[in-house]
């Protein structure tokens, strides 16, 4: 059994959609994160996404724990045009509505579709079974890169885990065994 302890990066504060955008994280509460860290298993390795934001996080989470180089596979969605926009500044409203509700193979103007960061992040996912099967694995990423995995794991549709929160410094727990994945906490905040 491989074990995935996804955690979404601390906040950025920003009220736009950040995808690809290298944001800082605010990482001011030591005790939240020292809590996080503390529930994590002391043998897990730690990996995270190449943006700062969850560099930074991995780095106040990781303890002693070994630590693999940074995978830009476990960005965040590409947003292209609408990188850094608000949703009521989109141009197009009823192709942003439809890439929430129908999420699947439309894609923002220059960004990447909800089946195309599924695949990019699954593929990491399944690079980091491969390389370390049966292991314990912290993965600092982000909300859309977790959500694909607790897809992944209820086999939900795309309109339907988008449904699920994904908090900053939340711990998101999924498991590969021989039955498939599994998903025995999703938002988990300490």
């Amino acid at each position: 059994m491989t074990q995935f302890f996804w955690v979404r990066h601390g906040p950025t504060h920003a009220k736009t959609m950040v995808g690809w955008s290298d944001l800082p994280a605010d990482l001011s509460d030591t005790a939240q994160l020292a809590r996080l860290a503390a529930a994590l298993p002391r043998d897990a390795l730690v990996i995270s996404s190449d943006l700062s934001r969850a560099v930074a996080t991995a780095d106040a989470i990781q303890q002693d724990r070994p630590r693999l180089p940074h995978d830009a596979a476990l960005r965040e969605m590409h947003f292209g045009d609408w990188e850094l926009q608000h949703w009521a500044d989109i141009p197009d409203q009823a192709q942003l509505q439809a890439f929430w509700d129908s999420p699947g193979a439309i894609a923002p103007p220059g960004g990447e579709s909800w089946d195309a960061v599924s695949a990019r992040v699954s593929g990491a996912a399944d690079r980091l079974v491969a390389a370390h099967p049966g292991r314990a694995i912290v993965v600092v990423a982000h909300f859309g890169a977790i959500l694909t995995q607790v897809q992944r794991a209820t086999r939900a549709t795309g309109r339907a885990v988008f449904a699920h929160k994904i908090d900053n410094l939340s711990l998101t727990e999924l498991h590969l065994t021989d039955d498939g994945w599994q998903s025995l906490r999703i938002n988990q905040v300490f």
